[in-house]
C-alpha cells in the first residue's frame, strides 16, 4: 500500500494501481472530472496509463456551471 493525497485528504491505494482504478475505487465518474497530479493536468485520455506514486497529490475537480 502506499498513500496519495486527494485534495488534501490522505488516501490508501495498492501500489500498482492506475489513476482510472483509482478514481473508480473513490467514486468519482471519471468523464465528469479533472485531475492534476504534483500540479500537471493529467489528459482524461491518460487516465487508464498514469501510474500513482506514494506521496502523489492529486487535485480533483468537477466543472461548475453557472453564468
Amino acid at each position: 500500500m502506499i498513500e496519495v493525497f486527494v485534495n488534501g485528504e490522505k488516501r490508501r491505494i495498492d501500489m500498482q494501481i492506475v489513476l482510472t482504478d483509482a478514481l473508480q475505487q473513490w467514486g468519482y465518474v471519471c468523464e465528469k472530472i479533472a485531475v492534476a497530479i504534483n500540479g500537471e493536468f493529467v489528459s482524461r485520455g491518460s487516465y487508464n496509463n498514469t501510474q500513482l506514486h506514494a506521496g502523489d497529490m492529486l487535485d480533483v475537480v468537477s466543472p461548475v456551471q453557472g453564468g
